[in-house]
């Protein structure tokens, strides 16, 4: 059978794969697993990338079931080449590695392997160790380095392994991962090829990576950092600052498990410290680093962007405000019947219009809370097409997001619709009801909108309709049915409101 971490699912949208296994779905396929240790075998997996990088090797996670140990995760370096070509999530371990795993369990340290084993034409070294939780065993990780390729023990090297091997022996004590670890998505996160330092108790740098070194002189740091306190060379760049991130401190000292930035001279370095612990004792720190200048300047330059479409979004609600108020003055000089009709109707559409400008300029993404909308853009219709009808209106299902681009179109063609049946289902009636209905299947919108009043014999043909008519087939790409119930009518609409992708040549 096939492993739950390699099963898909084909997605209604189309062909696309996505995964549907969790890590614990995964674990709990081959027997049962309480919260905390999800908890705990879920943060070490999302985190211990860093392990790998820094020991070259890969990492496999083991669980016991009742046939042996089955692999439940994996890991592969990007720092050097992988052991595994292949999954290995859901395979049980061969019977001669069952005993390594197994006494990695009992002695609870890194146990290492007593001869190389051999897979196909290389041989891998294999260290084993448990994963602790208070106290106890909960799973079982092997390192396992491809003897394929001879590397010289470098001080880079050894400063890398001995950083993992510090790591590794806390997750025997159940020191890592912490849980205040930010293992977040923010971008610019740095990662072991970018910069490593290691610090000593009192953040003293031990160890600075080539790549770290680069990073720090373009801060403005000049010669090496070797023995010097990390703590005092940030302060001396910030001197002249007036505001500086309260977490800096405790980051660069690697005092806690957090994320920061540190920006000087025109270069913005991400920090994330991980403090080195024995028994609860901190004993140093890993601090890894990465220029994202060129990030943090791409973040500014979109927030400077979203506020000024944001602010677009502003002043376009204001005028059209402004227009709707100039027809508003204009209807009340005017005496036929007709123009002011006229003229209302335009007030009405202009300001729908601006409703959903005004829905934008409130917020950074692109996209509409459509139910909040329509709920005032229908009542606003409601009132304004016949003040003399109390009209209930009822609202089933939801619209959802629907993106900026087709907001308008849809705003627009319902108000009308909800005017339509106001004006015509309900003339000479004290009260009615309308219910809008919206169902959402993916990119795909159906609406249903039922007035119980006298019922419309046939497609209308006045100028709303024809405005409704041409924004469903050439803005929604979608279609529009009206239909005469035995007590009113109802109005299908369908359409297509996915995003349309950019044009390539912009």
């Amino acid at each position: 059978m096939e492993p739950p971490a390699l099963r898909l699912a084909r997605s209604r949208r189309g062909s696309r794969l996505v995964p549907v296994a969790t890590l614990r779905d995964t674990i709990e396929e081959y027997g049962p697993i309480t919260d905390a240790e999800a908890e705990q075998l879920a943060l070490l997996v999302a985190d211990w990338q860093i392990i790998a990088d820094l020991s070259f090797a890969d990492l496999v996670m083991w669980r016991e079931d009742g046939e042996g140990f089955v692999a439940v995760a994996q890991c592969r370096p990007s720092t050097g080449p992988t052991v595994h070509l292949d999954d290995v999530v859901g395979t049980h371990a061969p019977g001669g590695r069952v005993a390594h795993l197994r006494r990695a369990l009992e002695e609870g340290g890194i146990v290492g392997s007593r001869e190389p084993r051999w897979d196909e034409t290389y041989a891998v070294r294999e260290d084993a160790l448990p994963v602790v939780l208070d106290g106890r065993p909960i799973a079982v990780v092997t390192r396992e380095v491809s003897q394929a390729v001879s590397r010289s023990s470098s001080r880079l090297e050894l400063n890398y392994k001995g950083a993992a091997d510090d790591l590794l022996r806390m997750v025997t004590r159940g020191e890592f991962p912490m849980h205040t670890t930010i293992t977040g998505p923010r971008r610019g996160a740095p990662r072991v090829g970018d910069g490593v330092l290691r610090l000593d108790a009192v953040g003293h740098v031990t160890y600075a990576s080539p790549n770290a070194l680069s990073c720090f002189h373009r801060l403005g740091v000049h010669g090496s950092l070797m023995n010097k306190s990390l703590p005092r060379v940030t302060s001396e760049l910030l001197e002249d600052q007036g505001v500086v991130d309260e977490t800096l401190a405790m980051v660069v000292a690697g005092r806690a498990a957090w994320r920061t930035d540190l920006e000087a001279n025109g270069a913005v370095l991400s920090l994330r410290a991980i403090p080195v612990t024995e028994h609860g004792a901190r004993v140093g720190a890993v601090l890894l680093c990465r220029d994202v200048s060129d990030v943090r300047r791409r973040e500014r330059e979109l927030v400077t962007k979203d506020a000024t479409i944001r602010e677009i979004h502003h002043r376009v609600k204001n005028n059209l405000q402004t227009v709707a108020a100039l027809l508003r003055l204009q209807s009340r000089r005017v005496e036929a019947p007709e123009a002011k009709e006229a003229l209302a109707e335009a007030m009405r559409r202009v300001a729908t219009i601006a409703l959903v400008h005004e829905t934008l300029s409130g917020t950074l993404d692109e996209l509409v809370n459509f139910d909040e909308l329509v709920s005032r853009s229908i009542r606003m219709a409601a009132d304004v097409a016949s003040p003399d009808t109390q009209v209930r209106i009822v609202n089933t299902g939801e619209f959802g997001l629907i993106p900026a681009q087709y907001a308008s179109s849809l705003a627009l063609v319902v108000t009308e619709l909800i005017t339509n049946a106001v004006e015509h289902g309900f003339e000479g009636r004290a009260q009615g009801t309308i219910t809008v209905t919206a169902m959402r299947d993916g990119r795909s919108l159906h609406v249903s909108i039922e007035d119980d009043g006298v019922g419309i014999e046939g497609e209308p043909s006045g100028l709303g309709s024809q405005i409704v008519r041409t924004l469903v087939q050439n803005e929604l790409r979608g279609t529009i049915e009206w239909r005469k119930l035995e007590s009113g009518s109802v109005v299908d609409l369908r359409g297509n409101v996915e995003e349309r992708a950019s044009d390539p040549r912009l």
